[in-house]
């Protein structure tokens, strides 16, 4: 049986709603994960006051929870990544775009579920809202060229690993 307008329109407004919910978790997981680079406090502390200071039903909780747990418990896996592409340290990279970089890179490795051109778009977008005025040419470039190593399969479908 084919679906009606309705639930077409139903389906693409739930997918625009959780796009939306999605960058807003994505958002306060960059500034959750900047918070705990500068001040070394604890993860689920830091966690638990982003999530008590904004309104859960606007973003991804889970999603935002995830995403800073793991960006904070695989560091030492996506730190080694990032320096293949880049002509310093990670840790002399400026503390916000180290944070999106961590975490799109988190997403590449561990939400399979969020298509690479999602994360690459939305970490730039985040770049460009929150960084110095051409940090998100430098991030677009260190992302792409992660992407191409994680997601080889989704980045490019007729090459094998």
């Amino acid at each position: 049986m084919p679906k009606s307008n309705k639930t077409v329109l139903n389906s693409a407004l739930n997918k625009k709603g959780l796009a939306k919910a999605r960058g807003k978790s994505r958002r306060l997981a960059m500034q959750a994960i900047y918070q705990w680079q500068m001040t070394g406090d604890s993860i689920t502390a830091i966690k638990q006051q982003f999530l008590d200071e904004n309104n859960v039903t606007q973003f991804d909780s889970e999603f935002f929870s995830e995403s800073v747990s793991g960006v904070a418990s695989k560091i030492s896996e996506l730190d080694p990544l990032l320096e293949k592409y880049m002509t310093r340290s990670v840790e002399s990279v400026d503390p916000v775009e180290r944070a999106i970089l961590r975490l799109a890179s988190y997403e590449f490795i561990n939400r399979l579920d969020v298509p690479y051109r999602v994360v690459l778009n939305e970490a730039v977008n985040i770049a460009k809202e929150y960084c110095a005025e051409n940090s998100h040419a430098f991030v677009n470039a260190v992302l792409d060229k992660v992407a191409k190593e994680i997601r080889v399969a989704e980045v490019h479908p007729n090459k094998s690993k």
